[in-house]
């Protein structure tokens, strides 16, 4: 493993703190190194977007940026917000390279980040881990390219796939360990979808209940006539999965982590929405009355389909959780 490699690897996972807090911002890492090699810097995308790592890793750094190399997940910004140009401030810090993983789409910057660093002399590397960091951003990448968040459904299953024992009937089927883990994955999500279904037997609260981690609790959605007091409301019985998921992007939403139920789960899978699936499977088996976990629709559509690879598999206590991530041509 290279330097650059090294320090990239390390970036990403600063970066990783900052998933499902940032807004309609990028979830960014990044670290700088001094001219001895010794990290100088660290930063990552502040709550609600700003400041954004850059900065934060400048001003940790301080006269250390002189001459250093910048190791950042995504191409810094070029353009006049809210706060100056990332760019303008790591020329203006003295920086000697920058190394990026991947570009920004967003169409303020698209290749001028990198463009304004060259022009002042800066030695400007792209592509260093570049599908991690395509994985880290994936809900930012998709708001900006598809004009959608990244999809990604959680389903808790028994070995016969099965995720409550009959229609209208809470179930535990998974063990604290992987409701734990749903915590965490909520913390990293900027919204949660269940349907009126789900509301009505199981009236979640669709939270982040970690400590510490509570005021990271994503935005709730409900799909369908039921309200959940606080909660995005899309009412109707047939509502536009598509159209839905564009007007939460242009709320600034990158990631929604849809949980139930099963009627729900099935209409994003037929609607080819599904962009990452986490399936936890129990030891348990429910038997033929049970409530199938795609409503009639194998489970196959995602665990055997050609289109989605696995991507990780872990055992959490009894219950063997393996997620699936959706091909891009």
């Amino acid at each position: 493993m290279n330097n650059d490699t090294k320090w990239m690897l390390h970036a990403l996972r600063v970066g990783r703190r900052a998933q499902g807090n940032t807004a309609e911002n990028p979830p960014v890492g990044c670290v700088i190194v001094d001219r001895a090699g010794q990290l100088a810097g660290v930063g990552w995308t502040a709550p609600g977007g700003r400041p954004h790592a850059e900065v934060a890793a400048l001003l940790m750094a301080g006269k250390a940026a002189r001459e250093a190399t910048v190791y950042v997940t995504l191409e810094p910004c070029s353009h006049h917000g809210k706060t100056p140009p990332c760019a303008q401030s790591l020329i203006e810090s003295g920086i000697k390279r920058v190394v990026m993983a991947v570009g920004d789409p967003d169409p303020r910057v698209n290749g001028k980040g990198g463009e304004m660093l060259r022009r002042a002399g800066i030695e400007v590397v792209s592509g260093v881990c570049a599908d991690e960091a395509r994985y880290d951003l994936r809900g930012f990448l998709s708001r900006i390219n598809r004009n959608r968040p990244h999809v990604l459904l959680k389903l808790a299953v028994s070995s016969d796939g099965m995720i409550a024992e009959r229609p209208g009937a809470r179930t535990a089927i998974t063990g604290p360990e992987f409701k734990r883990h749903v915590h965490m994955m909520r913390a990293r999500a900027d919204a949660i979808l269940v349907g009126a279904g789900t509301v009505e037997v199981d009236r979640p609260k669709l939270d982040c209940r970690l400590p510490g981690l509570e005021d990271r609790s994503p935005l709730r959605v409900v799909l369908g006539d039921v309200e959940l007091a606080g909660a995005r409301q899309f009412p109707g019985d047939d509502v536009d999965l598509v159209g839905m998921l564009e007007q939460l992007a242009n709320d600034g939403i990158n990631s929604l982590m849809v949980e139930g139920g099963a009627k729900v789960a099935r209409r994003f899978v037929e609607a080819g929405l599904v962009d990452e699936a986490v399936i936890a499977t129990a030891p348990k088996i429910i038997g033929p009355q049970g409530v199938e976990a795609l409503a009639g629709l194998p489970l196959a559509q995602i665990t055997d389909n050609d289109a989605f690879v696995m991507i990780d598999e872990q055992q959490i206590a009894a219950d063997m959780v393996r997620r699936y991530l959706k091909r891009r041509d």
